[in-house]
């Protein structure tokens, strides 16, 4: 027992000791917190010895736990890591004020790590991040240039710095990190998805294609891609081609609405009303609601001859968005039916969630069929012979 107290004792004191030292030679007071911890070790270890008690097992390993153990693994991390124990405490305490969103207190602590290491790649990485939680995107990209030249490794603050540098409107600066990126990590999905994104705002269709078609190499089984590759070959009005994808993504994914919703489209282009119809009624049996497939099943219902079944349709449509009213009023297609669409008057929009690219695919496939059925001319030849008929029973009422 004695000698067990004089090994402590000895260790204790040693430990104590270089802990000192590095407070004195690194002049950084932040140290007395593990010299308080080891005193109150040291104490409870002496006055065991002192007063020749027994303590509890408890206590006497709180001892060797405050003592001997937390300034070895100070030490043993101060090695490995090579991060003074400091700027591990500035970092902890500073992350756990950012937590609480206590932003200018965990900036003071940040500024500290930086201050008495201007390389200190923790201490930038955390400056990043606080001028990300202030929307400071201007020196937010400064800290993440600053953490890449310190560890050119950091994949994911090099795609956060190409995010940043995106939504700075700093677009060509952003592709030239992420086609950098992809090199590095061709696998890293969100990298691809980012820079296909900025390639199709930027009408880069075919760059975006080579894109995601590398992607796929790494990610086969990733219905994004192909959907994607979807809407891309969309814009680009090979429709063959992004049924193709479209179709893939859905098999993939069955519960793809927005994948069955264009390949709904696509049918209706080619004027296939009865493959159009099938995945109209897909959308509207998931859990998902919105006007478009109603509206299109009204198209498909008319040209079918099925007027009752169009009304049910198109009036379920406007009940789901009102601003549908004024456009179908003066759609030739639902002349016939005219009298019996019923407006919103509760204003009423859809809640379903679309991207932008989704958007622009769905409106490009809209413009490009105009109508149903719009590049077969039968069909068109059938509505203006509804028009004329119907013009021909008013003329003789009128009579």
């Amino acid at each position: 027992m004695i000698i067990e107290k004089i090994v402590f004792g000895i260790l204790s004191i040693a430990l104590f000791t270089i802990i000192f030292l590095k407070m004195i030679s690194k002049n950084n007071a932040t140290y007395v917190y593990v010299l308080a911890i080891q005193f109150i070790g040291m104490i409870i270890n002496f006055l065991e010895l002192f007063f020749n008690i027994k303590l509890n097992i408890i206590i006497r390993l709180l001892s060797y736990i405050l003592a001997i153990i937390i300034p070895i693994v100070i030490i043993l991390i101060e090695r490995i890591k090579n991060i003074s124990f400091p700027e591990l405490f500035n970092y902890i305490v500073a992350n756990l004020y950012l937590k609480r969103n206590d932003i200018d207190t965990a900036k003071q602590y940040a500024l500290k790590i930086i201050e008495n290491n201007p390389r200190s790649y923790s201490g930038h990485k955390l400056m990043a991040k606080i001028y990300e939680r202030e929307e400071n995107i201007e020196l937010a990209i400064d800290e993440y240039i600053k953490v890449i030249e310190i560890n050119a490794k950091d994949y994911d603050s090099t795609y956060v710095l190409s995010e940043l540098l995106n939504k700075d409107g700093r677009k060509n600066e952003a592709t030239t990190i992420l086609e950098d990126l992809l090199r590095s990590t061709p696998d890293n999905y969100k990298a691809t998805d980012l820079l296909a994104n900025i390639y199709i705002e930027q009408e880069r269709y075919k760059e975006a294609i080579n894109v995601y078609m590398n992607a796929l190499k790494y990610n086969s089984m990733n219905y994004d891609i192909y959907y994607n590759l979807g809407i891309v070959y969309t814009m680009l009005n090979d429709f063959q081609k992004a049924k193709e994808f479209y179709e893939k993504a859905a098999e993939l994914n069955n519960l793809l609405y927005h994948a069955d919703f264009n390949l709904g489209q696509i049918a209706l282009l080619y004027g296939d009303l009865e493959e159009a119809e099938k995945y109209f009624m897909k959308n509207v049996q998931s859990e998902e609601k919105e006007a478009g497939p109603y509206f299109y099943l009204a198209q498909i219902a008319i040209l079918k001859g099925e007027e009752d079944k169009a009304i049910n349709y198109i009036n379920l449509a406007i009940q789901m968005d009102y601003r549908l009213y004024e456009k179908v009023i003066k759609d030739p297609i639902f002349y016939t039916i005219k009298s019996r669409i019923i407006p919103n008057e509760e204003k009423s929009k859809p809640q379903i969630k679309i991207n932008e690219k989704e958007r622009k695919a769905r409106k490009h496939l809209e413009e490009t069929c105009v109508l149903v059925g719009s590049l077969n001319n039968n069909d068109l030849k059938a509505i203006e012979k509804i028009k004329s008929n119907q013009k021909q029973k008013e003329q003789r009422e009128l009579n």
